[in-house]
């Protein structure tokens, strides 16, 4: 019986010796899960991920801007962020961009396309690698990347960019204003989207105001911008208002204006960093103009790629904590187009917000 009884308490040992490692297991298990969730259970140290940060062209201050931005996050978190564009935008150039990365190993891009479609497969080659992919600025068709920082929707962007001419003009003006776009180029997806809201925008409020052409477009050449600027002035010397959702046509189509001696005789407005806008505020060329700090917008979108390349996961309806912004949410991609393509796996994450430069605050910006 006491052979019996020692057999038995043996036994009982060792099925709750057996219980006790299956249940610490599965806290462990429980425990990952949830930091793999709150995004803080990366498979890598962060200094062995290399993101690629890729703008739309090299030399224009809105990317310039949005580079100091991805590099300080890089610094504070401690991951590499390689600055790789080209000085002109084109899909051929961001394409080779993308090739070169995964044939360096990049772990992560994160880029502001110059097409929605152009740079599908090339992007789909990297993912097919294991490259993490993230836009920012501008899009991609929305399968072929996991998360895209936008500076807002396109209602948001285009009554923004239709209200900072309105708000500069006289009764009559608002009454039956005439105006044109000037922009980068057809292909270009955010700004695409912009004027199509501006347009359904001006038709509801102001549907007096007539266009008195079709877009124009400098393909995000400066040079350019001027010389078509010029064209537009001097085609349409009474227009009131030109609207340039682009940072390199608004600076253009200002300096077109003082080239033709009728600066601060036309309302002209748009996006563009301060810094680009600040002697054309102060001399009157342009009273307001608008953006968001792309500094904060690469910081975003290099965290992302980073937090991604690190071995986080997520779903749409998540939050994510990025250092220095706060917390995130992972929207559908429909909040930027209603027809887009929804997975769990594929979303949109906001900027906190938006400005309005004038004479008064355009000192107290640095970018």
């Amino acid at each position: 019986m006491r052979k019996t009884l020692s057999l038995l308490l043996a036994l009982i040992l060792v099925v709750a010796s057996f219980t006790g490692c299956k249940s610490e297991d599965k806290d462990k298990s429980s425990n990952t899960s949830t930091e793999a969730a709150n995004g803080s259970a990366g498979v890598k140290d962060a200094k062995d991920i290399n993101v690629v940060f890729v703008p739309k062209l090299t030399g224009n201050s809105f990317f310039e801007s949005a580079n100091v931005g991805a590099q300080d996050m890089a610094k504070q978190v401690g991951f590499s962020a390689k600055y790789d564009g080209n000085s002109v935008a084109s899909v051929a150039n961001q394409v080779q961009i993308i090739n070169s990365a995964v044939n360096q190993g990049a772990d992560a891009i994160c880029i502001s396309s110059t097409s929605l479609e152009g740079l599908n497969q090339s992007l789909k080659n990297a993912a097919d690698a294991g490259v993490k992919i993230v836009t920012w600025d501008s899009d991609v068709t929305n399968e072929y990347r996991s998360l895209h920082v936008a500076q807002g929707t396109p209602d948001q962007l285009g009554e923004m960019l239709v209200e900072m001419a309105a708000s500069q003009m006289t009764p009559e003006q608002v009454k039956d204003a005439t105006f044109v776009f000037h922009y980068s180029s057809s292909t270009v997806t955010d700004q695409n989207s912009w004027v199509v809201a501006a347009k359904a925008y001006i038709a509801k409020t102001y549907p007096g105001w007539t266009a008195v052409a079709e877009p124009y477009y400098s393909e995000q050449d400066a040079e350019k911008a001027i010389t078509v600027g010029e064209s537009i002035l001097s085609a349409y010397p009474d227009i009131d208002a030109i609207l340039c959702p682009d940072s390199t046509a608004l600076p253009g189509q200002a300096q077109a204006a003082k080239n033709l001696g009728v600066a601060g005789e036309v309302i002209i407005t748009g996006f563009a960093t301060p810094n680009s806008m600040r002697d054309f505020v102060k001399d009157g060329t342009v009273v307001k103009h608008g953006l968001w700090d792309c500094k904060v917008q690469g910081a975003m979108g290099t965290y992302l790629a980073y937090w991604l390349a690190a071995g986080n996961t997520f779903k749409v309806g998540d939050k994510i904590e990025i250092p220095g912004v706060g917390t995130v949410e992972v929207l559908p991609n429909t909040v930027l187009n209603p027809d887009a393509y929804t997975a769990d796996d594929s979303g949109i994450v906001l900027m906190p917000e938006r400005t309005v430069f004038d004479i008064n605050n355009t000192d107290n910006f640095d970018f």
